[in-house]
């Protein structure tokens, strides 16, 4: 910017740090437009995208900050890969190249808005000022404006040209360890579109009857500007999640919302290389939950199950030689035992908790407990029997918090 009689720069020097205080009150402004004017940014907002606040309140900061005459080229260049990055990320959320353009055409608005209101707040009249800024205003906000275009356009090419077939490559190569190559990682972190550097979580939900819808919530989080990639494996729907700086319970709920079946969820992992790993975990747990049941599980909430069905013929003898002829009864009697067993056991061995939990007496709870003393051959009193118990009563499903009784309130 060229230097005026009138001291443009001085004054400018003045107002940008006036401006940047009032960045929260332009974003306001910007997202309260965007909301009421366009659809796609409405629904996207709704769905609790953390990032679209964040990236218009920068847009709107470049946009002040290009006022001064003295900001690097580095800087513009940085602005320019940044909304290249923007345009790809609503390419991929599928909110139309319009809508983008007239965001970012909104910001350059209010931006001249709020400097007009400023310049001319008192005895002022900058009218020479504003005539001097407006052609550098709007090319900055051109600029942005292409660059979000240039990489709109870039992610719908990507889009089209990656077909399932090369996307399911990618991920078994991940599942399968590949992830560790660093030029294999480059490669399916640019082409699935999924940070693959960062913070990842695998998740697994069994495919168990023909007619079951895979689970793909891939556009669901993306609107939550959660990125991933989903494909099969060993009839199980398989997705790679790039979390960021999101908590692992928020994926956890959004999965909940909409999984039909059982879902394992692995540990948080960092890197690609760690995907194998996560991917065995995540499927474990995945199967320690019964068909038919629609529960989001991670490992850590599993772990006893893990192991055991990680050792089927040791889980085998365990049920044999613990639970023994208690199984063997007529249906009606067994389920009442097995349910008063596990209610002892989630009592801490109190009787009279148990009672609680079951809505009985606790003389009925004494008479069916001796009842099990005798079936099993095993004492109450006996802290090894009732952890042989216990890990009997989980590897046989009847040892699960989610199909109890709820909980009496006790004096």
């Amino acid at each position: 910017m060229r230097t005026a009689p009138w001291g443009v720069e001085e004054r400018l020097a003045e107002l940008v740090p006036t401006l940047l205080d009032r960045l929260d009150e332009m974003t306001d402004r910007m997202v309260e437009i965007l909301v009421e004017t366009e659809p796609a940014y409405r629904e996207a907002m709704a769905g609790g995208d953390p990032q679209m606040r964040a990236t218009l309140r920068r847009n709107l900061e470049v946009g002040v900050r290009g006022l001064l005459s003295d900001v690097p080229a580095a800087y513009h260049q940085s602005h320019a890969e940044g909304a290249r990055a923007v345009g790809r990320l609503r390419a991929a959320q599928g909110i139309p190249l319009e809508a983008v353009l007239r965001a970012y055409r909104l910001g350059g608005q209010i931006t001249w808005e709020a400097l007009v209101a400023l310049s001319r707040q008192g005895d002022r009249h900058d009218d020479g000022l504003l005539l001097e800024v407006a052609g550098s205003l709007w090319r900055t906000n051109d600029r942005g404006c292409s660059a979000a275009a240039e990489g709109y356009r870039a992610e719908e090419r990507r889009r089209s040209g990656l077909d399932a077939v090369e996307r399911q490559r990618l991920l078994d190569g991940l599942l399968d360890g590949r992830g560790g190559d660093p030029a294999f990682a480059r490669t399916a972190a640019e082409l699935l579109s999924v940070p693959l550097a960062g913070r990842l979580a695998v998740v697994v939900a069994p495919v168990r009857d023909e007619g079951d819808e895979p689970l793909d919530p891939a556009a669901a989080l993306l609107k939550r500007g959660i990125r991933s990639a989903w494909g099969t494996r060993s009839q199980a729907s398989v997705g790679v999640v790039g979390l960021g700086t999101r908590r692992l319970p928020e994926l956890l709920a959004w999965l909940g919302a909409v999984a039909s079946g059982p879902v394992g969820v692995s540990s948080v992992v960092e890197g690609a290389a760690a995907v194998a790993g996560a991917y065995r975990l995540a499927e474990t747990a995945a199967r320690t939950l019964p068909d038919g049941v629609a529960r989001v599980v991670t490992i850590d909430d599993r772990l006893p199950e893990a192991l055991l069905s990680n050792s089927p013929e040791i889980l085998s003898r365990l049920v044999g030689e613990t639970l023994g002829r208690l199984l063997e009864l007529p249906a009606d009697e067994r389920e009442v035992l097995l349910e008063t067993l596990s209610a002892f056991l989630d009592a801490d061995a109190s009787p009279t908790r148990a009672a609680d939990l079951l809505y009985c007496h606790r003389n009925t709870v004494m008479h069916r407990l001796r009842r099990i003393e005798s079936v099993t051959g095993r004492k109450l009193t006996d802290p090894r029997a009732r952890l042989l118990w216990q890990l009997a009563l989980l590897g046989t499903g009847h040892h699960d918090a989610g199909h109890r009784r709820p909980v009496r309130d006790s004096a």
